[in-house]
């Protein structure tokens, strides 16, 4: 199976006009962009010319329809049998020829931008199997509009919503076969696996269970597709990382400067924390007052020439004017710089080389002080300790 074409690695999620502008400014060379289509004609103009569009319709917000923000509501309420597709008694029972009228009506919408990849139409992972049918029907349908479009590939979306669906084997082995099912179904080019509910910077010591169990997900996930297509993973802030440097998924799914995580299409958006890339400890730390007083005491315990300390001191320098905007320029330069650390190494001394860093970012934390952050993440070292154990 031909694998997706792109010069660079990584793959932007793009969905407002200022995520392009970043991504014009540190991601520029990317050969493949996803966009949501219900921007996606406000979107693409300000794009590369020269890059694959990926279409996503974002059906998975269906999975929240009851709460569905007002416009994410009236968007998919223009897609032939959206309610059908949203009803759990019809998800049990779906009728070929509805589910089908869904997916063209979903799919022509989608084509209109003349992409190069569209999502196949499917709703988020549940812990039971009662979106089986549904989503294979999907599937169905959307192989048989893709075969009367076939200068597109389809992209099939696995979006887990608990991490009890692939915590223990004999949950992740339904829910792979189910995925494998779907995948050959829609005749797929590649598929994009995401946990909708992982912010994988929390520090809990639970994350270290989980993170290994997504990790053995992917593993499974790849042995068993056929002729390994191409596996899209995240967005994360390393975890994805992880994956790609270990070989296990070709391309980590990436943010522009905002949370590094997936949340399902049609939510109400919160208003967001300014944040600040720590380079030195690979992390992102929110930008309050007090983390002034933080890297002021971090910079008396670093040597005035370690290049953490002028990273500090920098940062401590223009905090103010950091918090003042929305500070995404600044960690998108960092965590492009951070992927191209990685891409430059041999592709089988990738994992090393981000042990590595993970493993100085740790060993650094582990002689600072605590952040002004909540929770177990209030430890410098913590993001990298819990990565750094995860790529070798």
């Amino acid at each position: 199976m031909k694998a997706l074409s792109v010069l660079t690695d990584y793959l932007p999620f793009v969905y407002t006009e200022r995520d392009c502008e970043l991504l014009n400014t540190f991601h520029g060379d990317s050969s493949c962009i996803r966009v949501p289509l219900q921007n996606a004609k406000k979107l693409i103009p300000n794009l590369p010319s020269r890059a694959k569009i990926w279409v996503d319709a974002e059906i998975d917000g269906l999975h929240q329809a009851i709460q569905a923000h007002e416009a994410f509501a009236k968007y998919t309420q223009g897609f032939e049998h959206s309610d059908k597709i949203s009803d759990p008694q019809f998800q049990a029972k779906p009728e070929a020829r509805i589910v089908g009228q869904f997916v063209n009506s979903v799919l022509d919408a989608a084509a209109e931008v003349n992409p190069k990849l569209i999502s196949v139409p499917q709703l988020p992972i549940v812990s039971d199997a009662s979106r089986n049918k549904i989503n294979r029907e999907l599937a169905k349908a959307a192989s048989k509009w893709a075969s009367e479009h076939a200068q597109i590939g389809m992209i099939l979306p696995i979006v887990f919503t608990h991490a009890n669906q692939y915590s223990k084997k004999t949950a992740r082995n339904p829910k792979v076969a189910q995925a494998l099912q779907c995948f050959e179904a829609a005749n797929a080019k590649g598929v994009w696996v995401v946990d909708a509910t992982l912010t994988d910077q929390d520090g809990a010591s639970t994350l270290d269970a989980r993170f290994r169990a997504l990790i053995e997900l992917h593993q499974e996930l790849s042995s068993c597709l056929p002729e390994s297509p191409s596996i899209v993973a995240g967005p994360y802030w390393g975890l994805n990382l992880v994956l790609w440097a270990r070989g296990i998924v070709r391309y980590p799914a990436i943010t522009l400067g905002n949370r590094y995580r997936y949340h399902l299409p049609g939510g109400l958006a919160k208003k967001a924390n300014v944040r600040v890339a720590l380079d030195p400890i690979k992390r992102l730390v929110v930008a309050k007052p007090d983390l002034a007083g933080w890297l002021e005491e971090s910079l008396k315990r670093l040597p005035p020439t370690d290049p953490a300390c002028i990273e500090f001191s920098n940062i401590n320098e223009n905090l103010n004017s950091l918090w003042l905007g929305d500070n995404r320029d600044q960690i998108c330069k960092v965590y492009r710089k951070w992927v191209d650390s990685i891409a430059v190494a041999p592709v089988a001394g990738r994992a090393l080389t981000l042990y590595q860093q993970l493993s100085s970012a740790y060993v650094l934390g582990r002689t600072l002080g605590e952040l002004p952050e909540e929770g177990p993440s209030r430890r410098p070292e913590r993001v990298a300790q819990q990565l750094m154990l995860l790529c070798l």
